[in-house]
């Protein structure tokens, strides 16, 4: 479920989320997922369970980038556009480089960097858009 943090008290590690259905949750650090400390304002998406506030992490603004990064690892992926499309540009120089030199080297790099944005390709486009949207925007996981 989607809400926003209301309050988030550093001393006692407490905070309460009004979620999207008029209700207001209280949520513990231990049940933050994400790497910096909540902030009163904050997009969360929680998940309950009976009830119950289980997990609380930050939600990204505007739409997924998902499908742009999913497409773009299938087409172009060992070219390394997926990576500039997702910020990660380092790595995405380091796939350019290394898919065009690959040929000098009778192709072997190309065919690894290949296989690495095939499997890349294949755990974007299994992950959940929440699940995609916390490691690759949020965290910024730039590889598997």
């Amino acid at each position: 479920m989607k809400g926003s943090i209301l309050e988030f008290d550093i001393g006692s590690k407490n905070g309460v989320i009004s979620g999207e259905d008029g209700c207001r949750y209280i949520f513990n650090i231990n049940q933050w997922m994400y790497q910096r400390l909540p902030q009163i304002g904050s997009q969360v998406y929680f998940t309950l369970k009976s009830g119950e506030l289980v997990s609380v992490t930050m939600t990204t603004v505007g739409k997924s980038k998902k499908m742009g990064a999913v497409l773009l690892a299938f087409f172009f992926g060992a070219l390394g556009f997926h990576k500039f499309y997702l910020g990660y540009h380092k790595q995405g120089i380091c796939m350019l480089v290394l898919f065009v030199l690959g040929y000098v080297f009778l192709g072997l790099p190309s065919m690894v960097i290949a296989i690495i944005a095939l499997v890349e390709f294949v755990i974007y486009l299994f992950k959940s858009n929440v699940e995609f949207e916390q490691e690759y925007v949020l965290e910024s996981r730039p590889w598997f």
